[in-house]
């Protein structure tokens, strides 16, 4: 069941939103290589509890405040002391804040040093698709147009498509209705309508769209070894627009 909010309830998600992104602005420029993933979730962690929230993730059993994936790895990277970020790398890094009972979802991929002119395209088609997803999500659209604004861009670029994982509803809930695949399906298609909210997050790898799950039950990667990167906003539907609850800017 999709539930839509009310203007009370999406101000809250709002601030837990706006809190997500100065997390954000603070956390990513301090990532550098050296640096284990654990290091990186201890930063999201103390912010996010410095300002009154709650990483979402542990209500999920996640074991940490961020999802921090490496070049290869696409989503649920479990933050270790033994991993660290080298130069070249891409990391994907996922957060949900949970403040008052309003819940946040936003991802970035994140370039370190320097890298290949290929993971530098890959980034910058998948925010492309990002920005095409939330240009579609408008009232009178449909869930699939998202979804055909996301594949569209990805696999004209010549990328694949993650189809096993999808955006999704969110505010009350970590993962609420409706699913909101990043490729066309036969599936339910609702009707956008003013009060949803809604995590739109494009999932795209230089090579196929397939994924395997690693041993740890968690961690997705390629199933081609392919780099990948992950996008995603938060964003409130009202009848004559769509806000990004958590842009950046």
């Amino acid at each position: 069941m999709i539930r839509l909010k009310n203007e009370k309830q999406i101000n809250g998600i709002r601030k837990s939103c706006q809190l997500l992104a100065e997390m954000f602005k603070y956390v990513l420029p301090l990532v550098q290589a050296g640096m284990t993933t654990y290091s990186i979730d201890e930063l999201c962690k103390e912010f996010i509890i410095r300002h009154g929230g709650k990483p979402a993730w542990y209500s999920e059993g996640f074991s940490g405040a961020a999802c921090i994936s490496i070049n290869d790895e696409v989503i649920h990277g479990i933050p270790s002391k033994k991993r660290k970020i080298e130069n070249g790398d891409i990391v994907s890094i996922d957060v949900g804040i949970d403040l008052d009972g309003y819940i946040s979802d936003s991802a970035h991929t994140i370039k370190v040093g320097k890298v290949s002119p290929a993971a530098e395209k890959l980034i910058d088609i998948t925010k492309q698709c990002l920005e095409a997803g939330i240009a579609a999500c408008k009232v009178g659209n449909r869930i699939g147009d998202i979804s055909h604004a996301v594949y569209d861009i990805a696999t004209k670029a010549g990328f694949g498509v993650v189809h096993e994982y999808c955006g999704h509803g969110v505010g009350f809930s970590v993962h609420e209705d409706p699913t909101i695949p990043n490729v066309p399906s036969r599936g339910a298609n609702p009707r956008i309508q003013p009060g949803m909210v809604l995590a739109i997050e494009p999932m795209i790898n230089i090579g196929i769209g397939d994924v395997l799950l690693e041993d740890d039950g968690w961690t997705v990667i390629t199933a081609d070894g392919s780099l990948s990167a992950h996008e995603e906003h938060t964003v409130a539907v009202f009848a004559d627009y769509t806000e990004i609850l958590t842009r950046m800017d």
